[in-house]
């Protein structure tokens, strides 16, 4: 058998097939459009599953006792109940017998050990959640866990050492689950301003880093500075 010439040895062994190359494309186009809708539907069917959820949860407390009154049943009209009595509840306490009542209540809950404990850790995870004066106070930015690594926190309040040191105490939260993290002291000279809003802070731990401005402050001229202002001001 005589070998192969070295003309035949250097020729590839398939050659491209412009329709092969043009079926696969197509189908991956075809795969990401469906992959795409995929994602947008799925929002969207949670929303209305979890709207439809709230609406059923308080139908079922609520229709025991309006259905008899009216004669029929009414889908939805417990909804709008709880939001007429969270809504009166609202205006209740935000007067000064409410904050009085809520007060009296809370000093109660607190001679009671395990729900002392319950009630206290919801109410600072609440407040923090809704930016009061009491939670979150700016979004930054810090180096952590290492050199050149840089993580998002809040700003949750400041502390001195015995030699007059200043340090911020910063909120870093766990993705997606804002609600559980770690409070960690940092230099006042090593946390860094951030362009983010609080909720656009948020918006970037629960997405995973999905959702992000296209440029963040990492300067040494946008460090938060506490040094002229009180415990619930920032000066950039």
């Amino acid at each position: 058998m005589n070998p192969p010439s070295p003309e035949n040895s250097q020729m590839p062994k398939d050659t491209a097939n412009p329709k092969s190359n043009w079926w696969q494309k197509w189908k991956t186009s075809q795969r990401n459009k469906i992959i795409a809708g995929i994602i947008t539907l799925i929002p969207v069917v949670l929303t209305i599953y979890f709207i439809k959820l709230v609406i059923s949860f308080f139908d079922r407390i609520v229709s025991p006792v309006l259905d008899p009154l009216i004669g029929f049943h009414l889908p939805g009209l417990g909804l709008i109940v709880a939001l007429i009595v969270i809504y009166l509840l609202g205006l209740f306490i935000t007067n000064f017998i409410g904050k009085s009542l809520i007060l009296l209540i809370e000093k109660w809950l607190n001679y009671i050990p395990i729900v002392r404990t319950i009630y206290n850790t919801s109410k600072q995870v609440m407040n923090a959640l809704s930016f009061s004066k009491v939670g979150f106070e700016k979004t930054v930015i810090v180096e952590y866990p290492r050199k050149n690594t840089w993580a998002i926190g809040f700003l949750t309040g400041e502390v001195s050492d015995y030699n007059g040191k200043r340090f911020l105490s910063i909120f870093l939260p766990t993705t997606p689950n804002p609600t559980s993290g770690w409070i960690l002291f940092f230099p006042e000279d090593e946390v860094y301003s951030s362009d983010m809003n609080i909720e656009q802070g948020l918006k970037a731990i629960i997405s995973a880093g999905a959702i992000l401005p296209p440029k963040l402050n990492l300067r040494s001229t946008d460090k938060v500075n506490f040094s002229e202002k009180n415990d619930s001001q920032i000066k950039q």
